[in-house]
């Protein structure tokens, strides 16, 4: 058959369609009624066409991996335990590397480092041990972010060389702001200014740079999570041709913390298999699932075994690895992703244009932006607009927790110098639930 079945059909223009949606509305405004009016300040309109979309945003394809995070106590415990997530699935795995006491060589034994990727996350900062890591396995990501750990914590590593930059590899840590309740626009333009400060580091020359890391927290607006990814993409090509840096853009994502409960937990898979979905159309080349009961519960091979397999399900089963780039085509996706982007980018030049990342921390404006924003969409879950099922809509009033929570679920305040306000992560569904345990 050589004649299209739609040659037969007139083309609508996107004004017939906005004109008759304007009939069958009977008088009623179409702005008022049909407009989604988001915090972002996007409108989201009814129905997106082809004669609208000026440029579509040509990603390369990515295919994408299943990680598992380990915490290293032990180096022999934690080897077994991702040579056992290798055997049953896991394709990349992140060790976070609490202290330099801690044995690197020990902790990679018998992996074999061709077959899986490896991520070394390292809570401290250390110029000699990251060369000696180099030296053990080259091809390992190396992942310390001095000026994520300052907005985190408030304070600098205890040693940085006076160096930002301390190998060919940089990486942006943004998953505090997503946890602490950053807008997608500040999140974009956050992570952005804070690359930026790595790229101005005099220290180091950005032409040299390999790769460039982003971690990145998923939050549950499905479309716009998917945008968030395609748009990062975006604004980092933008960014560093200006540095004519030709380095690799490698995302690992995560789902949030933020909306996370511990009343009705299942409902926590729920919430992670449509971020792991989001992060996986978005574009992301690792994918860490986050385990349904991981606010509550220490680690534990049940919880991490149900995250490795929702991510496996969603790749040998759902086929989400069968097609590069799923959202191409998709005028809506198409549209947010330029609206998130140009929005990013404005605030991204406000910031370079008033000091920089650095100083806009250390000046408390990016703190003071956050809360504003977390302080809204808290308002929001407050007063029901924002739901959680099973938390403040169709609490199952026999759910019992007291009992379970091997973890300190809620934000803790730990009074100490520093040199910044932190910026503090916290759920939604924290008062809520500190309320609720007090009536059990």
């Amino acid at each position: 058959m050589t004649k299209s079945l739609f040659s037969a059909f007139e083309k609508v223009s996107s004004k017939a369609w906005k004109q008759k949606i304007q009939v069958d509305l009977k008088g009623a405004d179409y702005n008022d009624t049909l407009i989604w009016k988001t915090t972002e300040g996007i409108d989201v309109r009814p129905f997106y066409h082809q004669d609208e979309m000026l440029d579509t945003l040509k990603l390369q394809p990515q295919q994408w991996s299943v990680g598992q995070i380990i915490f290293v106590q032990n180096e022999k415990a934690s080897n077994s335990k991702a040579i056992n997530a290798i055997e049953r699935g896991a394709e990349t795995i992140k060790f976070i590397i609490p202290n330099k006491q801690t044995s690197a060589l020990k902790t990679l034994e018998n992996i074999d480092l061709n077959a899986t990727k490896i991520q070394l996350e390292l809570l401290f900062s250390d110029s000699e041990y990251i060369s000696n890591l180099n030296t053990i396995a080259s091809n390992v990501q190396v992942i310390v972010d001095p000026i994520g750990h300052l907005a985190a914590t408030g304070n600098w590593f205890e040693t940085t060389n006076n160096a930002l930059v301390l190998s060919n590899q940089i990486t942006v840590n943004t998953t505090t702001y997503q946890n602490a309740g950053a807008s997608i626009i500040q999140q974009l333009a956050y992570g952005l200014a804070h690359l930026n400060e790595y790229f101005n580091d005099i220290t180091y020359n950005s032409t040299e740079l390999k790769k460039v890391y982003f971690n990145t927290a998923v939050g549950t607006n499905y479309f716009f999570e998917i945008a968030k990814l395609r748009a990062l993409r975006s604004l980092y090509n933008t960014l560093a041709s200006e540095y004519d840096c030709q380095a690799q853009l490698i995302i690992n994502a995560i789902p949030t913390k933020r909306n996370k409960t511990i009343y009705d937990y299942n409902t926590n898979m729920l919430r992670t298999t449509t971020e792991c979905m989001s992060a996986i159309l978005g574009g992301a080349n690792t994918v860490f699932n986050l385990p349904y009961d991981a606010i509550y519960h220490r680690d534990n091979e049940f919880g991490e075994r149900i995250a490795r397999n929702q991510l496996l399900i969603l790749k040998n089963e759902s086929y989400f690895d069968a097609v590069n780039n799923a959202s191409d085509g998709s005028y809506y996706i198409e549209t947010l992703t330029t609206q998130l982007a140009e929005k990013a980018l404005t605030l991204f030049k406000d910031i370079e244009a008033n000091g920089g990342f650095i100083a806009q921390l250390k000046e408390g404006i990016i703190q003071k932006k956050i809360k504003e924003s977390a302080t809204k969409e808290q308002e929001l879950f407050d007063s029901g607009k924002i739901t959680l099922l099973g938390t403040n809509k169709h609490p199952n009033k026999d759910d019992k927790m007291k009992d379970e929570l091997e973890l300190f679920p809620f934000l803790k305040t730990n009074p100490r110098k520093t040199l910044i306000i932190p910026i503090i992560e916290k759920r939604l569904a924290e008062i809520l639930e500190q309320n609720r345990l007090k009536t059990e």
